[in-house]
């Protein structure tokens, strides 16, 4: 036993390095990989993820980190010995702690890539918001966090259309996984103040009632003619529109306008339209949003609304 001990200290080696920002996120992980190999493949996906190539397949990766075949990288996504759930509960974990219990902004979000032939799972002709359009291709549910104004990634899951499943799937629209991960990320106790996510999720009631579960905050679009009850007698107005600045992350500023849309009598749910021209309001710059936040929601929304319109 000792021999066969000393054989294999000998055999081990460490992991070729890469760049210093690579190897050191990656460093965190290295645990859970029982192979040096496994565990460089990983470290050679980071590296090709942040490099400056357009396309992020895998010979294009392979390319780009200097690797012979993409072989070694497709056999470490579809056949190695490592756990996706595991990383991403150590990811998660690892987040949480250097939070410390601070308070994030959840940005719920999708996110469609075209896909050509049918080897991926859950491809299907799909409207993709990366193209405006319906395509073939796949899309997810994503979920971000937000501190400090600074974007992460937290979780996301795979859209399955119906025509997609396996015998062992189950139909979930995307209300229903951006309501699993709501419920998700509190039971891991994230401390979510705030949920900021587009007119598909905010035309809800499923969605909306999550939230209410949870009794957190939220800012969500909604069409220009959503509907809301209202008694005869009372009537839709409209205040004035108040300047804000909006900062872009180059920090450059474009003025914008806000102004509050009042059903009837004042009410816990409020409505606002922000938009670039009061005039004209252009399609393509103007939001229509609802929301439970309570306070100077000129100011607020003003100040989200570079997270919202991400």
């Amino acid at each position: 036993m000792d021999v066969e001990l000393q054989i294999l200290k000998h055999l081990a080696r460490d992991a070729h390095p890469t760049v210093a920002i690579v190897d050191e996120y990656c460093a965190e992980y290295k645990d859970l990989f029982k192979e040096v190999r496994n565990y460089e493949c990983f470290k050679y996906l980071h590296l090709g993820i942040i490099s400056t190539i357009k396309r992020k397949s895998l010979p294009e990766i392979a390319k780009v980190v200097s690797i012979n075949s993409a072989q070694s990288l497709q056999h470490f996504l579809a056949n190695s010995n490592w756990s996706v759930n595991k990383l991403k509960l150590l990811r998660l974990n690892k987040l949480k702690k250097q939070l410390d219990g601070r308070a994030i902004t959840l940005v719920i979000d999708e996110t469609g890539d075209r896909k050509k032939g049918k080897k991926t799972d859950y491809v299907a002709r799909q409207y993709l918001g990366s193209v405006w359009k319906v395509d073939n291709g796949i899309v997810s549910v994503n979920a971000y966090g937000v501190y400090a104004n600074i974007t992460f990634p937290l979780t996301f899951k795979v859209f399955k259309p119906k025509g997609t499943l396996k015998e062992s799937d189950k139909y979930k629209t995307k209300i229903d996984l951006a309501s699993e991960i709501i419920t998700e990320l509190m039971e891991s106790r994230f401390n979510i103040e705030l949920v900021l996510a587009d007119s598909l999720y905010g035309e809800s009631s499923q969605f909306l009632r999550k939230i209410a579960e949870y009794n957190l905050g939220y800012v969500v679009s909604i069409r220009t003619n959503h509907g809301v009850w209202l008694p005869s007698e009372q009537s839709v107005r409209a205040n004035q529109w108040c300047k804000f600045k909006r900062t872009f992350s180059n920090q450059k500023s474009e003025t914008r306008y806000i102004r509050e849309i009042i059903y009837g009598k004042k009410r816990a749910i409020t409505y606002w339209e922000i938009t670039t021209d009061p005039e004209t309001m252009p399609e393509n710059s103007t939001s229509f949003v609802m929301t439970n936040l309570q306070g100077n929601l000129k100011k607020t929304l003003g100040d989200l609304y570079r997270t919202f319109r991400r």
